[in-house]
């Protein structure tokens, strides 16, 4: 502390923090939430009556502020103490998938603003079967094809390969650059179609395994059991549980800690009480097709060999519901560190949105504590790592009930105890995965922004933010109750010499040591 002079009674540490923008515009003067939630039917505010409205703002209170207490040694009592939040502990973040693939550069810059103003945490994608097209070709750098000048001139991008599928590289620097938390997602997955690369069993099943292989139909191969599909094809069996293995190595010994945290397994849930048993080799994966046996305690347990301490091991699943935690429960009976319980929300039907306006039980406040009651039996963090919430129609309406369902659910996430982030998924409209919804962006195509933004933006940077002027008591102390973040504190000392300080005001557990 310089000088000694300013003594805080506070001292933990925070980690994973962003900057504040001072320069972020307020928000939109043509939408308020006023009046956009007048939108909503009368169905829908009886299920987000005041009673709940009461219980989320005491919560918030509760779980997402703390006590501080400051003293000056140097000031005189009646000194004047200005107290600005300058980042937020909790995580906002969402995917950058789209990092310079927009078309244009002023796109471009729009997008990259976003991270570090209204984002803290930036999710980069790792997805195998685009990460690694070739084996033992890994696409780390950055290529031709990556560049800016390349997106720019491409017609159809979604007809393009490694459409959201960026080299993750410039975007982890980028990230570093901005004070922005890098969130790598996923190490392991078993989904065939976006993760699980084909050249695994091209390359590595011998001939006369598939010739084996292929006199069984999928049916019949999967009632196989794990010793018998061993029988059939021994060395495709240890080349798969090798590349698993390889992959995670890989990962660890090039970012080390430099990316701070992973989704290290995505999804496993619909394989856990199937036929994946602890010591088994290959497993016959709910995915359709042939995994490592037990492939989310194999790959948690080499991440934990090979990945600094420092970084946070995760797991995400959309489940949401106790077979999921049991499987949790049991990887951490195992002796598996996993620090954060990643969960998912996709209103990915635009029925859905308007069925929630109409007061249809969709997500309510009694559903979210529902899930979030089951989820915390495994009394981790829990991180809301994908949302999709849908405006129904690309217009005035469909927007404003997008955004009102947004404020809505945001501020009820945010006052979960367990919950330490919300990462929302696509921001930009018509930049999802084929099947995605084009209108479930915070902004436009061309990068205009929605009123879900504004709604947004009204919680993290206003309504979230503590700053404060206050004058030193008797005893030269300040005492205040904040949002939980980073502050920067400036006062007069007695020699008229103005000082600063920053310090942090306690930390919520999210998987960072």
């Amino acid at each position: 502390m310089k000088n000694g002079k300013l003594l805080l009674l506070i001292c933990i540490v925070l980690t994973g923090v962003r900057p504040v923008n001072s320069q972020t515009k307020p928000g939109d003067p043509s939408w308020n939430y006023a009046s956009a939630k007048k939108i909503m039917t009368d169905a829908y505010w009886q299920l987000w009556n005041a009673d709940v409205q009461k219980k989320i703002d005491k919560d918030i209170d509760l779980y997402r502020k703390s006590d501080a207490s400051l003293s000056f040694a140097d000031a005189a009592p009646g000194t004047e103490v200005r107290i600005e939040q300058i980042s937020h502990d909790f995580i906002f973040g969402a995917n950058i998938f789209n990092y310079d693939q927009l078309g244009t550069t002023e796109r471009n810059r729009r997008y990259k603003e976003l991270f570090g103003t209204l984002f803290n945490s930036a999710t980069i994608p790792f997805y195998w079967k685009k990460f690694e097209m070739e084996p033992n070709r890994p696409r780390f750098k950055q290529e031709y094809w990556d560049t800016e000048q390349y997106w720019n001139a491409v017609k159809k991008p979604k007809d393009e390969p490694h459409w959201r599928r960026p080299a993750p590289d410039p975007i982890v620097e980028f990230c570093i650059s901005r004070g922005i938390r890098p969130y790598g997602h996923t190490i392991a997955w078993g989904n065939p179609k976006w993760q699980h690369p084909e050249w695994l069993y091209e390359q590595f099943c011998p001939k006369n395994e598939k010739e084996k292989l292929a006199k069984f139909t999928k049916e019949e191969l999967g009632k196989l059991t794990a010793k018998e599909i061993s029988a059939l094809a021994p060395e495709y069996v240890a080349a798969v549980g090798r590349a698993f293995d390889k992959r995670v190595e890989e990962l660890a010994a090039y970012y080390g800690d430099k990316v701070p945290g992973w989704d290290v397994v995505n999804e496993s849930a619909v394989d856990f009480h199937g036929n994946a048993v602890t010591g088994d080799v290959i497993t016959n994966s709910r995915y359709g097709n042939l995994l490592p046996g037990d492939y989310t305690n194999r790959t948690f347990r080499k991440a934990n060999e090979v990945f600094p301490k420092n970084v946070s091991l995760n797991i995400n699943d959309y489940a949401n519901n106790q077979n999921y935690t049991d499987q949790v429960k049991d990887l951490l009976a195992k002796g598996r560190r996993i620090d954060i319980m990643g969960s998912q929300m996709h209103l990915f039907n635009p029925q859905q949105c308007l069925d929630v306006a109409a007061g249809k039980e969709i997500e309510t406040p009694e559903i979210v504590w529902d899930k979030m009651k089951i989820m915390s039996q495994a009394k981790l963090p829990i991180h809301l790592s994908e949302i999709t919430i849908t405006a129904p129609d690309d217009n005035e309406k469909g927007r404003n009930i997008q955004a009102v369902i947004a404020y809505n659910l945001y501020r009820l996430w945010f006052s979960v105890e367990s919950m330490m982030g919300i990462t929302w998924w696509n921001i930009v409209d018509d930049c999802g995965a084929p099947g995605e919804p084009t209108t479930s962006g915070l902004f436009t195509r061309n990068m205009e922004p929605k009123p879900s933004f504004f709604a947004l933006q009204k919680l993290i940077n206003q309504e979230w933010v503590t700053s404060l002027t206050a004058k030193t008591d008797q005893n030269n102390k300040v005492d205040f109750r904040g949002f939980k973040g980073k502050y920067r504190v400036t006062w007069k000392a007695r020699s008229g010499e103005y000082r600063e300080e920053v310090f942090s005001l306690n930390k919520h557990g999210d998987g960072f040591k």
